[in-house]
């Protein structure tokens, strides 16, 4: 799928359909009315300190000081097409995502970089764009990329019927050739891994045995690293996961908290909504709603923070235009709204995280 060579000057309408149509909630309200409950204090993301050090790039997209998401760097990363999942490098300076078809059932890993004060024309990344390859992620060190495929795992066999979760590790010349783990590996689809400092390795799976949902849902799991080996998946529990889809957790690499994704649960809005759970002791608790400033009556999915911690990106694809138009549209209009973000596609968005109660300056 060829990407749209726009530059964020060209998408001005966009910004313009989002600012005019989305009526967001003060996040401390809902989590008192709805849920109750107040996240532990000592176990709060911690919001770094902005001092008077440089913005990384990633914070130039306008989102400092936003207190409803926007959308990131509309016209290069959120075009309109299918765009999903990004993912930092450890400077901040280049981001992975994925492209897709509408159905959501082929994927292919784009990257761009930040040159010159803006973020440069996606290109296939280089270990991408022949099978469906999605959900980067790094280990805490940089050293590590994650992504799942559903490549074959030997020379000469056909392409699987699910993905499975592979690794390459960096080398003097880049990236090393990808690694299938096989500790990881079920016959369901495994997704969108996420690393702690400790090496272990959360994930979604399809995986029958031990899934608490029925055929065909995603459960969350995560497998340790010990000794250079991972060792068994377990299942996060009942407290985690329903008998929907949950889907995509981004971890704390402290494993302090985890943000998720959900389609099981009551509070929704809509299909899947984010929530964030915190960790007692080993224990993940009653995952909270991230509430209405950051979920939508469309999907919310794909949730990480950014490197420096300041900044939640996630996927969505709600729609940042009525579906009747307030005038009659010419046709280059009408065009130009269904090629551009918030057009129903899924979109990349972001959020300073000290806008959410949730988050706190303090650890």
């Amino acid at each position: 799928m060829s990407t749209k060579k726009k530059t964020l000057k060209t998408c001005k309408k966009g910004h313009q359909y989002y600012r005019s149509s989305v009526l967001l909630s003060v996040l401390f309200l809902l989590i008192q009315s709805v849920s109750g409950q107040k996240a532990p204090s000592g176990n709060r993301p911690a919001v770094h300190d902005k001092g008077t050090d440089t913005l990384p790039p990633y914070a130039l997209a306008a989102a400092h000081g936003q207190k409803a998401p926007v959308l990131f760097a509309p016209g290069v990363i959120s075009t309109g097409d299918d765009d999903a999942h990004a993912t930092f490098t450890k400077d901040g300076s280049t981001v992975y995502f994925l492209k897709s078809t509408p159905q959501f059932d082929h994927w292919t890993v784009v990257v761009s970089h930040f040159k010159n004060e803006h973020w440069t024309t996606p290109e296939v990344a280089p270990f991408s764009g022949r099978y469906s390859d999605a959900d980067v992620a790094f280990s805490p060190d940089g050293n590590t990329l994650f992504f799942i495929s559903d490549r074959p795992v030997k020379k000469g066999d056909k392409v699987k019927a699910d993905t499975d979760i592979w690794k390459m590790e960096k080398t003097a010349e880049g990236w090393g050739n990808p690694q299938h783990i096989a500790a990881l590996s079920s016959p369901g689809s495994e997704w969108f891994p996420t690393v702690t400092k400790n090496g272990t390795v959360y994930f979604g799976s399809e995986r029958r045995e031990g899934n608490l949902g029925p055929e065909g849902t995603s459960d969350l799991w995560r497998s340790r690293s010990m000794n250079g080996r991972y060792t068994e998946p377990e299942n996060l529990g009942p407290v985690i996961n329903t008998a929907g889809q949950d889907i995509e957790a981004y971890i704390d690499p402290d494993e302090r908290f985890m943000i998720f994704s959900s389609n099981g649960r009551k509070d929704t809005r809509g299909a899947y909504d984010l929530y964030i759970s915190y960790n007692s002791n080993d224990k993940w608790g009653e995952p909270l709603h991230l509430g209405d400033t950051v979920n939508s009556g469309g999907w919310e999915f794909g949730a990480k923070l950014s490197p420096d911690g300041r900044y939640l990106f996630f996927t969505s694809n709600r729609r940042l235009y009525d579906k009747q138009s307030k005038q009659r549209l010419s046709y280059e209009e009408l065009m130009e709204m269904l090629h551009s973000p918030g057009n129903g596609m899924r979109d990349i968005y972001m959020i300073a995280v000290d806008q959410l109660p949730l988050f706190s300056k303090t650890h």
